[in-house]
């Protein structure tokens, strides 16, 4: 289904890409200094579409958002606030959110179920509500949809991201220009099915809402569920769509051409977003991509590269640079799926070269030299060939760091 990605364009607006959008981004005072919340606006009404951690424990805010999926309500504006989760409140953060999304639709005209809510933070604290309120208050005024404003509501969804997580795409469907701008946050607790991430997409394309569900739901299996950083599953992920149908294209209704494209454009965006995160991942010095070939299907390679990826002692080797291939096996091995040792096939790749390390089972002798070389890179590839079926999958991860500890052993603090 997927198209290659140099049949789109990449649009530098980011998270403004597409028409009819506005954002805004600020400090409110739930952090000491830094920008610290954010508002994305539709001009007009757009059908949303939305996924979610599969966390027990959800957040006020994922509990209000998925209500207003169910509903089906018509989205025009989306609050995000960072530096408190609202997570673990009680009744107080059920009540606390809906202040919040009526805040909103006062000052922008809106009904309180057009507004969207989502947090992130520390969990177990109340939100200061009179910052909270006051902020929303300023800052909707300052709605715009020039490239400041989309750079400012990106930087004030961060938390320990180091970085700016924006992307914008330029695409055709039935001979029309059509618009994707994104944005997201995730550096720690990232291990889907969801993480400790918010995803945010616009788009001006024109499609119905079971359609845009549906190819959420597809490309969050292929992009945000194939990552990780350490393993945990937070409270308040989200990733949400809105599509305000500006562009004008005929309305995207069933599967075809039109809904292909429309996937390319959607998958490519949250592809972007979920590997930034895991570059920017707490203390991360290593991206590690694993690509299993001959799988028996694609949950069975997910989970054996998920495996791979969240396994410490794989983890540490790859951070001090240690070609231990035996802990790759080993985490292949404990996953919970069969394969035949003797059909494996296993490398490491980086931009210094490529290295075969087991061959049909059987160890391959090679030079430590060699590895050292090609682990000092930081995007690292583990190959991996089964012949257990045809599926190929891939899985996105990082490395165990000193500063992975520090960042977390002081959190609160």
């Amino acid at each position: 289904m997927l198209e290659r990605v140099d049949k789109m364009k990449h649009n530098k607006n980011g998270i403004l890409s597409a028409k009819g959008f506005k954002a805004a981004g600020g400090h409110t005072g739930v952090k000491r200094s830094k920008k610290d919340m954010a508002i994305l606006y539709s001009q007009v009404p757009a059908i949303y579409a939305g996924a979610f951690t599969t966390n027990h424990v959800k957040a006020a805010p994922v509990l209000w958002d998925k209500n207003l999926l169910t509903e089906k309500s018509p989205i025009q504006a989306i609050v995000i606030n960072s530096g408190n989760a609202n997570a673990v409140t009680g009744n107080q953060g059920i009540e606390d959110t809906k202040t919040m999304a009526k805040t909103c639709a006062v000052k922008l005209n809106l009904n309180t179920n057009q507004v969207l809510i989502c947090s992130t933070g520390i969990i177990g604290q109340p939100l200061p509500m009179e910052k909270i309120v006051k902020g929303i208050e300023n800052l909707v005024p300052t709605l715009d949809d020039n490239r400041e404003s989309g750079k400012n509501a990106a930087e004030a969804i961060m938390t320990t991201d180091t970085s700016l997580k924006e992307y914008g795409l330029i695409g055709e469907i039935d001979g029309v220009e059509v618009n994707m701008g994104s944005m997201g946050k995730g550096a720690g607790m990232i291990e889907p099915n969801m993480a400790t991430m918010l995803g945010f997409v616009l788009t001006d394309v024109n499609i119905t809402r079971e359609m845009l569900q549906k190819a959420l739901s597809e490309a969050v299996n292929l992009t945000f569920n194939m990552i990780t950083v350490d393993g945990d599953t937070s409270t308040n992920d989200s990733v949400i769509v809105l599509a305000n149908g500006m562009a004008g294209n005929p309305i995207i209704d069933k599967e075809g051409k039109a809904y292909e494209k429309f996937f390319n454009m959607l998958f490519e965006s949250l592809k972007y977003l979920a590997t930034s995160i895991v570059k920017d991942g707490e203390g991360a010095t290593k991206f590690l991509e694993v690509n299993i070939q001959g799988a028996k299907s694609f949950e069975s390679g997910k989970r054996i590269a998920k495996s791979i990826l969240t396994s410490n002692l794989v983890k540490t080797a790859f951070f001090g640079e240690d070609a231990n291939w035996g802990r790759i096996l080993a985490a292949m091995g404990y996953s919970g799926e069969s394969f035949n040792i003797n059909k494996v096939y296993l490398n490491l790749e980086s931009a210094r070269g490529s290295i075969g390390l087991l061959k049909g089972g059987v160890p391959l002798g090679f030079s430590e030299e060699k590895a050292k070389e090609i682990l000092e890179e930081r995007d690292i590839k583990v190959l991996i060939k089964l012949e257990e079926g045809i599926e190929k999958v891939t899985a996105w991860g990082c490395d165990l760091s000193y500063d992975y500890v520090k960042i977390n052993g002081d959190y609160r603090t």
